[in-house]
């Protein structure tokens, strides 16, 4: 895709008209992840969507309720990406508040509340400091795959990050070569191997360039 088509797309924060759709778009993308796949183990197929679809719905309303950065890559006013980036301003981990939890618990269940919470607090202990976010989501439609539009969300999400005077960076779990080096082509560096449950991935890091 050429420069001046991908000039059409513009990244802006989500309303909460969006919710709906991003929620959709997260669950196409985030179906076979290998960490969702490990947390919400289920022999029944319809059994695991349903966790899935309920984690994500959860995750999403929470941000906005906490006014966290939920970044939407828009091709005119069709939603075509999102990304979700948490600060630690809110509690992550084995902070989550205590709705947040009973949520999850009666959407997905109390081992795979367990194994969410868990996975943050692990990224968490290898974060330089408490200055950091986390990317908590990052996708594309399924339709707008192959198109250049997975760098242009990776940098609306740096860019963001770089605007934020108290945020010094932010990390993100990744378990595929492929997504790897896309956040490394946008200045991620790794800080280490990952295991969480049974996946193992990276954990990459951007650091904020503010202006002195």
């Amino acid at each position: 895709m050429d420069n001046n088509t991908l000039d059409e797309y513009r990244a802006v924060y989500l309303t909460a008209e969006d919710l709906r759709l991003a929620a959709s778009i997260l669950y196409n993308a985030y179906h076979d992840d290998p960490f969702f796949v490990d947390a919400l183990s289920s022999s029944d197929k319809f059994a695991y969507e349903q966790k899935l679809r309920a984690a994500i719905r959860e995750e999403l309303n929470t941000l906005w309720q906490q006014k966290q950065a939920l970044i939407g890559l828009f091709d005119g006013t069709h939603l075509v990406g999102v990304a979700c980036v948490v600060t630690q301003e809110v509690p992550l981990g084995e902070g989550r508040y205590w709705h947040w939890r009973l949520k999850m618990l009666l959407g997905t269940g109390w081992q795979s509340t367990q194994a969410m919470m868990k996975k943050e607090s692990t990224i968490l202990e290898l974060l330089p400091n408490q200055r950091c976010g986390v990317l908590q989501f990052i996708a594309l439609a399924p339709n707008e795959q192959g198109k250049g539009l997975g760098h242009q969300l990776v940098q609306a999400a740096v860019s963001w990050c770089d605007e934020q005077p108290n945020l010094e960076g932010i990390g993100v779990f990744t378990t595929q070569e492929a997504h790897t080096h896309l956040f490394k082509q946008h200045d991620f560096v790794s800080l280490g191997e990952l295991v969480i449950g049974s996946v193992t991935g990276q954990l990459l890091f951007y650091t904020g360039k503010h202006d002195e």
